[in-house]
């Protein structure tokens, strides 16, 4: 798990945090070379960076990120959705706040999921509204208003530009299918380089059997697993192979048409009984700093991404960094 988003790992090292947040934004190259060398034992190279991680704190500190500032707004990416042409994969938006006080509980459907716009982590499951009073709602929605996201990482900076809000949206819940390999619903993570969907992490049973992670597995594109690619830890083992989903190759082309022109996104969707619904895009998976992914397969890639495409036009300067 991102180091930011353990409750455990959180509250233990909340001061190192603290201090890693503030001199984020004012020593970002420093502080890139700093944590990758604390986590990987080794030098980063920025001058021509080679895999994964390299090429996303590349893009981080050398190209302009406000797209990445927008679409990583889970309430602005649905427009962004809309434009693409793709309003058929959206789940079903109920409303969008400032405030936990500006929320009609009375107004929200028997099932629906509170999130923060520009949080990670800090989901509200209500499957019947029924069982819970209103102050109890309230109380729970001030939980996730109060946390922001903790830019603890170079690859976290254009988080700062975008505003925290509440979002409430339809509950999605696995099909028959899925409900046979996974207790949660299954997030199939699709790695697009260059504009081409090239490997699909699924992520399962996240958070079940009293364990801070997920069950998880890479398939490439034709939907053959491989597990050697993967590092196992007790945030992430390894789920059982399943079956190729319905409506794959429309998966595929959804995760292509999102991420056109960019050098390297995420594209989380969901898929039930076919039916395609969308996540999210991350931009910075991990902050650029992923450790269970084999060298092999961070380099492998890596190979796979040309930062020619980068839009270079606008890049943070020194002003805006002190200031965020």
């Amino acid at each position: 798990m991102h180091l930011t988003t353990s409750k455990t790992k959180r509250m233990l090292f909340a001061p190192l945090l603290k201090t890693v947040e503030w001199l984020t934004p004012r020593c970002p190259v420093f502080m890139a070379k700093a944590r990758y060398f604390a986590r990987f034992k080794k030098r980063i190279n920025l001058k021509d960076p080679k895999d994964l991680n390299e090429k996303i704190l590349w893009l981080s500190v050398n190209s302009d990120t406000r797209e990445w500032s927008r679409l990583a707004d889970k309430y602005a990416v649905r427009e962004y959705v809309h434009e693409c042409g793709l309003d058929d994969i959206l789940v079903p938006l109920y409303g969008v706040w400032d405030k936990a006080e500006e929320i009609d509980f009375d107004e929200l459907p028997q099932s629906f999921i509170m999130k923060s716009t520009n949080g990670s982590c800090s989901n509200i499951l209500i499957k019947e509204k029924s069982q819970i009073s209103k102050e109890e709602f309230i109380v729970k929605v001030k939980d996730i208003e109060d946390k922001k996201v903790l830019v603890t990482g170079v690859g976290d900076l254009h988080y700062l530009r975008n505003k925290s809000r509440i979002i409430a949206e339809g509950l999605l819940e696995n099909d028959e299918v899925s409900a046979k390999y996974s207790e949660t619903l299954i997030d199939y993570k699709i790695w697009v380089l260059n504009g081409r969907a090239e490997y699909i992490w699924v992520c399962m049973n996240r958070f079940v059997h009293n364990k801070d992670g997920a069950e998880v597995l890479t398939y490439d594109r034709g939907w053959n697993p491989h597990p050697e690619y993967s590092v196992w830890s007790n945030d992430f083992s390894q789920a059982q192979p399943m079956p190729k989903p319905a409506g794959f190759e429309r998966m595929l082309e959804v995760a292509e048409r999102l991420c056109q022109g960019f050098p390297v996104v995420r594209c989380d969707l969901y898929n039930l009984n076919g039916k395609i619904y969308f996540g999210e895009m991350t931009f910075t998976s991990l902050g650029g700093m992923m450790d269970f992914y084999t060298p092999e397969f961070l380099r492998l890639c890596g190979d796979k991404i040309d930062l020619s495409l980068a839009s270079t036009n606008k890049k943070w300067s020194s002003k805006e960094l002190k200031n965020a």
